[in-house]
């Protein structure tokens, strides 16, 4: 399910409660999201699962035993390999399968903790993208490791609002799954969010520092559903406004489980 959008030219309503419009995780990094009812927010991690595994675009420099953040020019991306964004994937937790489908058919299925089955779906990434590959793709993963776009484990949120507002610029309507952000919000007018760097934000009981906005690269301009490269969102928004960011990085402070509806608070600093 993806986050309404109003259509060009009609403001959203814009009150004093930011409120939760959708949650979401990335189980392997560049591929697809899953929609999450709830998310339960831990001091010091990301949401469960995201970006728990990720695929090395030939032989990486990732090590499990000595896990560390590598940028993601190591990994297979939509800023890069944008034909992953017209494969959809579902991702069990429980026995960690990964199903992919291309046009809603099955193309692959492989059981991500095993080797038979990581190998099925290297296998199928290797005939997919072929020559964009730069060796054999590996499948990669280490426990408590979290294969983010920025080294500190975080949450990524963006304000709908702002998407629309980039929308505005760019004179298209624009998908927020754009962004894979894993909380988007409402109720707030365009890049407001801004004003909450430095500053903590509470959701549900749980409180997070918001530490940094988010400089934007390439993979926006990939339609998610169709993988077409389209749009040139970054050199839209420098053009316009100077800068390419959309969307906040921060922190978990203090835990508890949120839901879609539930209010976002600014709550000062420290």
């Amino acid at each position: 399910m993806i986050p309404q959008i109003h259509k060009l030219g009609e403001p959203r309503k814009v009150d004093q409660n930011a409120r939760v419009a959708e949650i979401y995780r990335y189980p392997v990094k560049g591929l697809s999201p899953e929609r999450l009812e709830s998310a339960e927010l831990r001091p010091g991690e990301t949401i469960l699962f995201d970006r728990h595994y990720a695929i090395e675009n030939g032989k990486g420099r990732f090590d499990p035993s000595t896990p560390r953040y590598l940028p993601k020019i190591n990994f297979l991306m939509l800023m890069r390999n944008e034909r992953l964004a017209a494969l959809q994937t579902v991702f069990d937790p429980d026995t960690h399968h990964l199903t992919i489908l291309r046009n809603g058919a099955q193309v692959a299925r492989g059981n991500l903790k095993t080797r038979l089955g990581r190998q099925i779906i290297e296998q199928f990434m290797a005939a997919y993208l072929g020559d964009e590959l730069r060796g054999a793709p590996r499948i990669v993963q280490a426990t408590g490791h979290s294969f983010s776009d920025v080294a500190a484990k975080c949450i990524h949120l963006v304000n709908l609002a702002t998407v629309d507002e980039v929308g505005r610029l760019t004179g298209r309507t624009i998908d927020p799954m754009r962004f894979r952000a894993n909380i988007y919000f409402d109720g707030l007018a365009p890049w407001k969010e801004f004003d909450w760097i430095d500053q903590k934000i509470e959701i549900a009981g749980a409180q997070l520092k918001v530490f940094a906005r988010t400089e934007r690269c390439a993979a926006t301009n990939v339609d998610p559903s169709s993988g077409a490269r389209d749009l040139a969102i970054p050199a839209t928004l420098m053009r316009s406004l100077g800068h390419s960011d959309v969307g906040i990085y921060a922190s978990i402070e203090t835990g508890n489980t949120i839901r879609p509806g539930d209010t976002l608070n600014l709550v000062g600093t420290d």
